[in-house]
């Protein structure tokens, strides 16, 4: 337990991001995030558009790879995808790294593809970064509270759902998800 908090206060301690942070609550629990707005501003007005519209809360984490990342906030529990604003520039030559708690947006084949999914990176992902693979990966904060519920997220059973695989069996929901002040 006392190692678990050790790796926590680490975590917090080497942030730099103090930016606005967003705390989302799930079915497991709450995390927060603080968003670099600095050195991501296209990616975190378009992150806090969905917050603010309130559609985030009930959709899923519905990607989840366990020592890789948790991806959310485009499905609903039915596996529906929801709807989207436009798709935005990627940011990933901002220097930010996909680095264990970081937030990310996920995108297709096309760099400049992304709209409402993200992942939250278990481990190290240096693979996404910029520098290692261009066009990148556009990471955009980090979670600062409550990495040991996301840490649970890959502990959870998957299966496949139609065409999409590495889905929990048991959805893991958004409930709420508040700017904070």
């Amino acid at each position: 337990m006392w190692k678990a908090a050790i790796a926590s206060l680490a975590l917090v301690s080497s942030f730099v991001f103090a930016g606005p942070k967003v705390e989302f609550e799930t079915n497991l629990g709450a995390f927060t995030i603080e968003l670099n707005q600095d050195k991501a501003p296209i990616t975190v007005a378009n992150f806090l558009k969905y917050v603010d519209d309130g559609s985030y809360v009930g959709s899923q984490f519905h990607r989840v790879i366990p020592n890789f990342m948790a991806q959310g906030g485009g499905f609903d529990q039915e596996m529906k995808p929801l709807a989207t604003y436009s798709p935005i520039q990627n940011e990933a030559s901002n220097g930010l790294k996909n680095n264990t708690a970081t937030i990310a947006m996920a995108r297709t084949n096309n760099p400049n593809s992304a709209t409402r999914q993200f992942f939250i990176n278990f481990t190290d992902n240096n693979f996404l970064d910029y520098d290692q693979r261009p066009p990148g990966y556009a990471v955009f904060g980090q979670v600062t509270q409550g990495f040991d519920v996301i840490q649970q997220m890959g502990k959870k059973p998957t299966h496949s759902v139609g065409r999409y695989r590495d889905v929990p069996v048991e959805p893991i929901i958004i409930t709420k998800a508040t700017l904070l002040k």
